[in-house]
């Protein structure tokens, strides 16, 4: 058996070994393209690919974490009679089947991006630093309010915890620092802003973000088919609601 792990690499990027079942493939910059967008398309298209050794295909900002079963490609490996001795590990097979799609990794049309929109209850006990966010921008609640729902942002990867959308295109003048001191718990769809970003926490848990507003829209969900409701590559848009809105879609 062949035991020598490689790194490939290429003009455009590199792939190493993560553990035994997986292997990340690391982008680097080329063109004017955002890398997290080469990473979202890569994934989608070796998804479509149907592979039934590939277990789960993991975008971020400028990688690609393919996770495989190792067993199954040892034993494809194997089924050109190669004997123990002479098989590739799998890893080395399932880089030898990956690299020929990295050939190319230029950016795809953007007619397939999905536009999602969340509505958003700014401010008062949904968003309880709306008016501290404000002041540190030196602009109104409603003037923050209407900047940080004007634009469309691109989800650029899904991390942190479930469900969870790193969102790229936050306003400069919006950047906020994150708190001091982290709350022990933030509530579900909770709108929030750290440094040049912002994003939206899917379940319950302790944050240091800044909250802003609260969407009541479930954006992680077990039982659903595709349990996150956003994913790499997706459009956002946040549509502000009233407070009373809000109470009659179930929060409040």
């Amino acid at each position: 058996m062949k035991n020598n792990l490689h790194f490939a690499h290429a003009s455009s990027f590199s792939v190493w070994p993560l553990g035994d079942r997986a292997l990340v493939i690391g982008l680097k910059e080329e063109g004017n393209v955002p890398l997290w967008k080469l990473a979202s398309e890569l994934a989608l298209r070796i998804r479509n690919l149907g592979v039934s050794w590939i277990v789960d295909v993991i975008p971020a900002y400028d990688t690609v974490t393919i996770v495989y079963e190792p067993l199954v490609v040892w034993g494809l490996a194997g089924a050109g009679g190669l004997g123990r001795n002479e098989r590739p590990l799998p890893y080395d097979y399932a880089v030898s089947f990956i690299e020929p799609l990295l050939a190319h990794t230029e950016s795809a049309d953007d007619g397939e991006i999905r536009i999602v929109e969340i509505p958003v209850c700014y401010g008062g006990e949904y968003g309880p630093d709306l008016a501290d966010c404000a002041a540190r921008s030196g602009l109104a609640e409603e003037a923050f309010i209407a900047l940080h729902s004007r634009f469309d942002y691109k989800v650029a990867m899904i991390g942190f915890m479930p469900g969870f959308p790193y969102l790229t295109g936050l306003p400069e003048a919006l950047a906020q620092p994150r708190r001091s001191s982290p709350r022990s718990r933030v509530s579900a769809g909770s709108v929030g802003i750290a440094g040049c970003q912002t994003g939206i926490y899917p379940l319950a848990s302790p944050g240091g973000w800044q909250l802003i507003g609260r969407t009541p829209v479930r954006l992680f969900d077990p039982g659903r088919g595709e349990p996150s409701l956003l994913r790499a590559g997706d459009v956002l848009r946040f549509i502000p609601i009233t407070a009373e809105a809000m109470v009659a879609r179930g929060d409040g």
